[in-house]
């Protein structure tokens, strides 16, 4: 974790959210659903979106706000917004959407974002088309590899199906982990790829407690098993671009494991819908936090929607940017609160800080002095921060 200064950077998409309503649920296992949310023409343009985006969903379930993320798993439909909703232990939000949930109920949706949605900064991961072309381009085809495992398939879905699409050379290879077939989230819609381009489409289901005719389809993909899937199905050396879905332990390990081969970082699209680590929160409220008068306080101003606000916060409290920020205005845009889904990013236009976990955020925007809010804590007695930016 570094002292870092701000400096300029381009902008993006204002977070921000609209109530649309549910008006189809399609059961994909047992434990999962996918919602389909039914945009307005008049909301339309807001809610445009290119493969591998997300958005977050915010419900008040028994008293309290819940807000969750969850990728988007169909390529852009206009006036459409599909997600898949896979059912966690103890989850509310996915225990709510897979036992409760019907069509008709309306919920808070977060216009689409994601960790590379700068409007001038467009990344493959978020054009899976664009990156398609300049592959053609540079070498008259595109192979991608996408690693997912369980609920991971769902942008995968989105940016296997756009990149086929947009060039006959192109071709997607998919290693998909999960406990068992019947784990399987869109296997029909994956066979259909397959009878789609059975040339340029490939999928290797590797299941956890499930024996498969090949060993190397069976069992957790650990160090030793994923070094023997990159020698033996995947051609590393023959790989333009490669997308990583899935738990903080098996993206890490890939990231490590293709570094050690020399694959490029700017090569590498991953995201994480859990950072693994328990002890960070899955939301923030904004909680109480008292100045003292005679303590020394760190002062945070913010500008949201081109309004700009200020809280004083205690030096002792060692509070997030995010945590202040929402004691004044609830409407300060975030979902996971654990540095992974970007929603709560802004430029640092002043002052000095430190930022803990960072999955969302791109070389390029942290050095312009972009921050995830959730994550970062002032280190100067004053600070500023514009989520306009």
């Amino acid at each position: 974790m570094t002292e870092t200064t701000a400096a300029p950077a381009a902008g993006k998409r204002r977070a921000a959210f609209n109530t649309l309503e549910v008006t189809e649920l399609r059961r994909l296992t047992e434990d999962s659903v996918e919602v389909t949310f039914t945009v307005p023409e008049e909301l339309a343009d807001d809610y445009d979106y290119v493969p591998g985006q997300y958005v977050a969903l915010r419900k008040e379930l028994e008293g309290q706000e819940v807000r969750r993320s969850y990728s988007i798993c169909a390529v852009p439909t206009r006036g459409e917004i599909r997600v898949a909703v896979k059912k966690d232990f103890g989850g509310r939000f996915s225990t709510w959407a897979n036992e409760q949930l019907q069509v008709g109920e309306k919920i808070d949706v977060m216009n689409p974002q994601g960790a590379f949605t700068s409007r001038s900064h467009i990344t493959s991961l978020n054009d899976a088309e664009k990156v398609a072309a300049e592959q053609v381009a540079k070498k008259g085809n595109a192979h991608l590899v996408a690693f997912a495992a369980g609920s991971g398939i769902t942008p995968i879905m989105a940016i296997a199906k756009a990149v086929l699409a947009a060039s006959e050379t192109s071709r997607f290879d998919l290693v998909y982990a999960n406990r068992s077939a019947m784990d399987v989230m869109f296997a029909e819609e994956l066979g259909d790829l397959k009878d789609k381009y059975p040339a340029r489409f490939s999928v290797h289901h590797v299941l956890s407690r499930e024996q498969r005719v090949s060993p190397l389809l069976s069992g957790r993909i650990d160090a030793e098993k994923l070094e023997t899937l990159l020698n033996q199905v995947i051609d590393v050396d023959g790989t333009d671009e490669w997308f990583l879905c899935g738990p903080f332990e098996l993206v890490q390990l890939m990231r490590d494991t293709l570094a050690k081969r020399g694959v490029s970082e700017d090569d590498i699209r991953f995201e994480l819908f859990t950072t693994g680590k328990p002890e960070n929160p899955q939301g923030q409220s904004g909680r109480v936090v008292e100045v003292d008068p005679s303590g020394k306080n760190v002062t945070i101003e913010f500008n949201l929607d081109g309004l700009t606000a200020k809280v004083d916060s205690p030096a002792s409290a060692h509070e997030t940017i995010l945590n202040a920020a929402l004691r004044v205005r609830s409407d300060v845009p975030f979902a996971c609160a654990g540095g992974v889904c970007g929603t709560c990013r802004a430029k640092v236009t002043d002052g000095t800080y430190e930022m803990g976990e960072n999955y969302a955020l791109e070389k390029d925007e942290v050095d312009a002095g972009y921050v995830l809010t959730c994550q970062t804590r002032p280190t100067s007695d004053a600070i500023t921060v514009d989520f306009d930016a």
